[in-house]
């Protein structure tokens, strides 16, 4: 799968987003070792801080189709919503929470995730791994010693 269709699915997911307080459409796209695509999209809710975001909505389908361990890659695409497009030229990327939440895909995987980031229009993108955007992370690796 190109970055090209990756980004097409993250930007055709946020379409699907619940987000009436933000207004700020997320999807993600995940692709497998084997090929296997899922997506997700941000959920909002009225108390804020039990919305959930595209990247882990995304995660938990992967972990339930094919396991975290075998993501390679993903792409997160944000921004407004109109007539049944997703707009806006700014790069989204992911969270501090969703980086954490790859980070612990990718240590289960022992892969450096490929993030492709995208802008809402899709005009717009930034490839990152995941141990860039996450430096010193903290995740199973780092447990090992705890017997």
């Amino acid at each position: 799968m190109t970055n090209d269709e990756l980004i097409a699915a993250a930007r055709e997911a946020a379409l699907k987003a619940y987000a009436p307080y933000s207004r700020f459409h997320v999807g993600c796209a995940i692709l497998s070792r084997d090929g296997q695509l899922v997506t997700g999209a941000n959920m909002e809710n009225a108390c804020y801080r039990l919305g959930i975001c595209a990247e882990q909505s995304a995660l938990t389908t992967a972990q339930h189709l094919f396991g975290l361990e075998n993501i390679v890659k993903m792409a997160v695409a944000g921004g407004g919503a109109a007539e049944g497009s997703l707009t806006g030229d700014g790069v989204a990327t992911p969270c501090g929470g969703c980086r954490q939440a790859i980070l612990e895909a990718a240590q289960l995987g022992s892969t450096d995730i490929e993030i492709v980031c995208a802008s809402g229009d899709g005009s717009a993108h930034e490839i990152h791994r995941i141990a860039d955007l996450i430096p010193h992370g903290f995740g199973p690796a780092n447990l090992t010693d705890a017997g």
